[in-house]
């Protein structure tokens, strides 16, 4: 006769993983960019697949989708990187981090977020810069279709920028948990993955297949 699992078990296993402590809509953010990442690069692949076959068999090619491809890469780099901020994909070497004592944690875990939200200010400063270049000199790119590089860019633009907009946002809620002492919720929300939470999403993954 099998023993019924226990009740913190099951919380354990069912309980989602994601963070409620974040507000919903940087969740759904996540969800979505991944998603629009995912169809960028199917529809490159098909393109891709398509300009081999073209070339191939029938000696045509659509000459443009190596610069789809850079176009592709650059737009759905600047949405994963918010993807990858809510997710915590970042890699992050705890090995002394579990040692320290929580206060030690805080202070870390803010620095981390405050730090990224600095960069990702920067980063939106610097490329419109790039953007406003293209759009003084009238850019177009170095290939048959002569694209205007300010459309593609104002894409890859627009995803830095919300980038920075929710990395600022994670910043002032970090802030806020630093400062009522909730190091809990703090190192919860901020902190490295636990290999108990990293179990718990592939088991969800798994499910949903």
């Amino acid at each position: 006769m099998q023993n019924a699992p226990s009740p913190g078990l099951q919380d354990a296993v069912l309980q989602p993983a994601r963070n409620r402590s974040l507000p919903v809509v940087l969740q759904g953010l996540s969800a979505l960019f991944a998603n629009i990442c995912g169809y960028i690069l199917l529809a490159l692949a098909v393109l891709v697949a398509a300009e081999t076959l073209g070339r191939k068999l029938f000696s045509f090619s659509l000459q443009g989708v190596d610069e789809l491809g850079g176009y592709a890469l650059a737009v759905g780099s600047s949405l994963a990187f918010t993807t990858a901020l809510i997710e915590r994909a970042h890699i992050r070497i705890e090995l002394f981090y579990v040692k320290l004592p929580t206060p030690l944690q805080m202070a870390l875990n803010w620095s981390a977020i405050t730090s990224i939200a600095a960069f990702g200010g920067l980063l939106a400063w610097v490329c419109f810069t790039i953007l406003r270049d293209s759009l003084d000199y009238n850019s177009t790119s170095a290939t048959p279709w002569a694209t205007p590089l300010i459309y593609p860019q104002s894409l890859w633009y627009a995803g830095i920028v919300i980038f920075a907009i929710v990395s600022v946002t994670m910043a002032l809620h970090a802030t806020y948990l630093l400062v009522i002492g909730d190091g809990g919720a703090l190192n919860k929300v901020y902190g490295p993955k636990e290999a108990a939470e990293e179990v718990k999403e592939e088991l969800e993954d798994l499910a949903r297949r």
